[in-house]
């Protein structure tokens, strides 16, 4: 059996202030936009993982009044789950999120577990980090 992850949904307050982020700032390319009932879905993806994408969209869209009221709690607490980027040049990412306006919560470091990251919240307030793997080679654990 193969099986794979395909889409990542992720909430937003504002789906224009997010594709600035998310294709601007990170370089995701834009693969669809659909409105229906008064909400968007921004559908975002990777050249280099192109079965994968990330679909933004409101509290509300397809949700119930208070199941969307509920998720714009959280959404506003900032405790939604992190999305996590894998980048080959940490720096040049980072200056580049950075240029864009993207609150910064963590420069590059490296991290005691291997890879090298930073984070930053997206525009709605996620946690976004983003990693370049070690170069070290692994470790021996003879």
């Amino acid at each position: 059996m193969t099986i794979a992850l395909q889409y990542c949904h992720v909430t937003v307050n504002d789906p224009d202030e997010s594709l600035g982020f998310y294709r601007d700032a990170l370089g995701l390319e834009l693969r669809n936009d659909v409105a229906s009932g008064g909400f968007r879905w921004v559908t975002l993806g990777s050249a280099s993982q192109p079965g994968l994408e990330i679909v933004l969209s409101e509290p509300h869209a397809g949700r119930s009044q208070s199941d969307g009221d509920a998720l714009q709690e959280l959404l506003v607490k900032g405790v939604l789950p992190t999305l996590v980027f894998r980048t080959a040049d940490l720096d040049a990412t980072f200056e580049k999120v950075r240029a864009s306006g993207a609150e910064v919560l963590q420069e590059p470091i490296d991290q005691p577990w291997g890879p090298r990251d930073c984070a930053f919240r997206d525009p709605s307030g996620n946690m976004i980090r983003i990693q370049q793997q070690a170069t070290e080679a692994p470790r021996s654990t003879l």
